[in-house]
């Protein structure tokens, strides 16, 4: 099964609120004939539209293809958080890369943040932008990890934009029993997936990047300067830059040893009453809780929650995702019970064993970013500027973030899919138990 059409039609946006709430642009005309960049950039998601932007303003010629359309992937559907730091826990990273590096890390992670909040504001990215993100814990015994996290932050990092929360101020910021205690980080952001995508991609072609829409990469060549083949077109190019996260399929199979894709699944409320939607959350934050399978949630700004919830491993989603998403939703707020699901949509991302992004090159003149695992819209994003130094012979980031080891899924070509589903699904039923 082809994991580009298995749940979407060719070139058309999800029915998702995110597409509803915009007026979106027209179809960009596929790449055609024999054509010839400095860089040719495979996916039109924020990697691949981050990479082709800061390209362009360094003077290179650009090309990026992308098989539907500019940000119909994982980056047009997901919950639109900006998290600070990476997808591990600063004391996670400190036992994996030791504290040198993993202070590193936390470096890059806040200049991915400001990196997203500088481009919204310098390209007049209309992507109701918003600040804070509340970690959440589901169980009363993580609530000692989440102080122990906030102490580490401030005491050892210098944060002071992270506060714990105990239980009685918790609930003030969200309105629901599940929850014992947590963080909020007023440094994180939170925004409109979609809308920021299509607004990199209108900045990007701004800035001279050839962006091509139904025109999806079949074959990737291995000389110099690398061939690209579409279906209507061979594109030439000193540089390739892979930029599909969980869209990859059997483009490289190398990329499939590291970076595994999962479906995860969003839905978005009618509109709620004022005093409904503040109950659930006070303040404006987003919210993401401790889970394995995460449920996070903000509100939008006619008041719908936007709610993500629920996971699978195969192909096809589900038929009814409105149904898997309300169970998750309700179960967090019993008081929606009977409210209106709007818009229910699922989309792809991809993970790494570790939770690491993967930076690999693939060959000398290809490379590739991917496997955010949840934690994109930053990472992502940040991904670009790293791409695109390495590109113009600064690779000291690009060096550091590859050096970083990502391990393989076990079983090999055969066995690597059944296991991801075994070890996924037993951490969702602890949760559930």
């Amino acid at each position: 099964m082809d994991i580009l059409t298995a749940n979407d039609r060719p070139g058309t946006f999800p029915d998702s609120w995110y597409a509803n709430a915009q007026v979106l642009p027209d179809m960009r005309p596929p790449a055609r004939g024999a054509l010839r960049y400095d860089v040719c950039v495979v996916g039109a998601g924020y990697t691949g539209l981050s990479t082709a932007l800061h390209l362009a303003q360094k003077g290179y010629s650009v090309a990026v293809l992308e098989a539907h359309r500019a940000g119909w992937g994982a980056s047009g559907r997901n919950g639109g958080h900006v998290g600070t730091g990476q997808r591990l826990s600063q004391d996670a990273l400190e036992r994996l890369v030791g504290a040198s590096r993993a202070h590193t890390l936390w470096d890059m992670g806040l200049e991915a943040v400001a990196l997203v909040r500088r481009l919204v504001e310098r390209h007049d990215i209309d992507c109701d932008l918003g600040d804070g993100i509340i970690h959440a814990c589901h169980k009363p015994s993580l609530t000692r990890q989440a102080l122990a996290h906030a102490d580490l932050l401030g005491n050892g990092y210098g944060y002071d934009l992270i506060e714990y929360l105990d239980r009685e101020r918790l609930f003030e910021h969200v309105g629901s029993p599940a929850y014992h205690g947590g963080t909020l980080d007023r440094g994180g952001a939170h925004l409109q997936p979609l809308a920021y995508a299509l607004g990199l991609a209108r900045a990007a072609e701004a800035a001279g990047v050839h962006l091509y829409e139904s025109s999806r990469v079949r074959t990737i060549g291995e000389g110099d300067p690398v061939e690209l083949v579409t279906d209507h077109a061979r594109v030439s190019a000193r540089f390739a830059v892979v930029a599909l996260n969980g869209y990859h399929g059997d483009l490289i199979p190398a990329l499939s040893r590291r970076v595994m894709p999962i479906n995860n699944f969003v839905a978005a409320t009618e509109p709620l009453a004022p005093s409904v939607a503040e109950g659930l959350i006070r303040y404006g934050h987003a919210v993401a809780d401790s889970r394995f399978v995460v449920n996070y949630f903000r509100l939008s700004r006619d008041r719908r929650l936007v709610f993500g919830g629920g996971e699978s491993y195969g192909y096809r989603f589900p038929a009814d995702i409105g149904a898997k998403v309300r169970l998750a939703m309700t179960a967090t707020f019993p008081q929606l019970k009977g409210t209106r699901i709007e818009y229910a949509w699922g989309g792809t991302l991809a993970i790494t064993m570790n939770r690491l992004a993967s930076f690999q090159a693939l060959r000398p003149n290809v490379l590739s970013a991917s496997g955010y695992s949840g934690h994109g819209v930053p990472t992502a994003t940040f991904a670009g500027t790293v791409l695109a130094d390495a590109i113009d012979g600064q690779a000291g980031r690009f060096d550091l973030l590859s050096s970083l080891r990502i391990p393989a899924f076990p079983g090999g070509v055969t066995w690597r899919h059944p296991l991801l589903v075994l070890a996924m699904t037993w951490y969702a039923l602890r949760d559930r138990l």
